[in-house]
């Protein structure tokens, strides 16, 4: 299985799609949102939550990307070899969960670095700790539902799916806009999106506070509804390959 990830980490690297929208532009919006005042709060506290919003945005764009070129492999017949060797269909969404998860660490690192480097981000080494472990370990699940709509879908339709999906979970989970400014209705509606629970992690450790066991509830929850959701794709995939 670790021959099968090492390939497809090159193969992630090698993707412009993935260094423009899962890196460059996560850094971009979070420097537009600083320093041209649209982020809320004073500047110190903007910046922190700003950081943590778009980190955990460009995450999820690396962990979407992950799952949008496999239906493109699956036309081109890579499932079917797949197929013929000794990897279980649970070992190949192993696989490509954790080149998900590797290929996030990028993304995390370049809006964490323009934080300190042009915002002057200052925090405790325990909680730069935390938030980079929580936001990494925290996009498995948002890489499984990414993975299952590329076994699920066609190629044009996953890429667009995804797309959709990771906008939509960005905008409604409060990456963009706090979800306190948010309607009352489409607030509570927002505070069961894994995305939410996701970033809302770490930005309770940044701000000194503890995560909330609804927190990890929730996101762990998504976690087992998007892992059967992507094995059961695969599994549907690999039959018609």
């Amino acid at each position: 299985m670790w021959g099968y990830v090492r390939l497809e980490l090159l193969r992630t690297m090698r993707d412009g799609g993935y260094v423009i929208f899962g890196i460059a532009m996560p850094v971009v919006m979070y420097l537009l949102f600083t320093n041209l005042g649209l982020a809320p709060g004073d500047r110190h506290d903007a910046a922190i939550y700003t950081m943590v919003g778009m980190a955990a945005y460009g995450a999820l764009g690396g962990a979407f990307n992950n799952g949008s070129g496999i239906a493109e492999d699956r036309a081109a017949g890579w499932l079917r070899r797949l197929r013929l060797t000794p990897l279980t269909p649970a070992q190949v969404v192993a696989g490509k969960v954790v080149t998900g998860i590797a290929g996030v660490v990028p993304s995390i690192a370049a809006v964490l670095l323009a934080g300190v480097l042009v915002n002057h981000v200052t925090l405790a080494p325990q909680r730069w700790l935390a938030i980079v472990v929580l936001l990494w370990a925290g996009t498995v699940p948002f890489s499984l539902l990414g993975l299952g709509n590329g076994y699920r879908l066609s190629g044009q339709s996953a890429a667009m799916a995804n797309i959709a999906t990771m906008l939509t979970l960005a905008v409604l989970g409060g990456l963009w806009v706090p979800v306190a400014n948010f309607p009352s209705w489409l607030r509570a509606v927002a505070e069961w999106t894994p995305s939410n629970s996701y970033a809302g992690l770490s930005w309770r450790v940044a701000f000194g506070d503890v995560p909330t066991v609804r927190q990890v509830a929730i996101l762990s929850a998504w976690l087992l509804v998007f892992g059967v959701y992507a094995v059961h794709g695969y599994r549907r995939a690999g039959r018609r390959a």
